[in-house]
């Protein structure tokens, strides 16, 4: 089974998801059906508030693989990187987010397992994404004022139109 992704203007993407307190059969079963989810999309990252599960969670696949990671915190960040992001929530728009470019997660694995690791550059600013969507925060959040209201603008433009919008030369999709 595979999910419907949730859009921006869907309340549930603007609450904060609640921790995993046990790691089940359940749980194992979201992340079964996230993953073909979030390839279907053709996304690197989907959170569970973006098929409408309000758990602290998200799958991700930079290329080696579908990973999971549960109740996941950034300990510590470091350094500055501007790059133009995506969202599956928000598709069809690119904008250029400044995140830190290094960070220290924890969180657990889809056994139970602490996991704890640095992360750079793409997988730092996946990560971060994901995060933001775990605490009801899309990526126009991050625009300033004027660039979000131009934002708003697109996004219902776009969704009047049936032509896709596709990002810039060189731009990191992170739908």
């Amino acid at each position: 089974m595979s999910y419907d992704i949730r859009l921006m203007g869907d309340p549930v993407l603007r609450q904060r998801a609640a921790e995993v307190i046990d790691i089940d059969a359940r749980i194992v079963r979201i992340v079964e059906d996230m993953i073909p989810t979030m390839y279907e999309a053709e996304g690197i990252g989907l959170a569970a508030p973006q098929v409408g599960i309000q758990k602290r969670l998200f799958v991700y696949d930079i290329g080696e693989g579908a990973q999971t990671l549960v109740n996941p915190e950034i300990v510590e960040s470091d350094g500055e990187w501007a790059f133009d992001e995506g969202c599956l929530s928000v598709p069809g728009l690119y904008f250029e987010i400044v995140r830190p470019q290094q960070i220290h997660v924890v969180g657990r694995d889809l056994d139970g397992n602490e996991v704890s690791f640095e992360a750079d550059e793409v997988l730092s600013r996946l990560i971060q994404h994901e995060l933001d969507h775990l605490d009801g925060i899309l990526l126009i959040d991050r625009l300033s004022k004027k660039e979000r209201k131009v934002a708003l603008k697109q996004w219902r433009e776009l969704r009047e139109s049936v032509t896709p919008v596709h990002p810039p030369a060189g731009g990191l999709s992170l739908r």
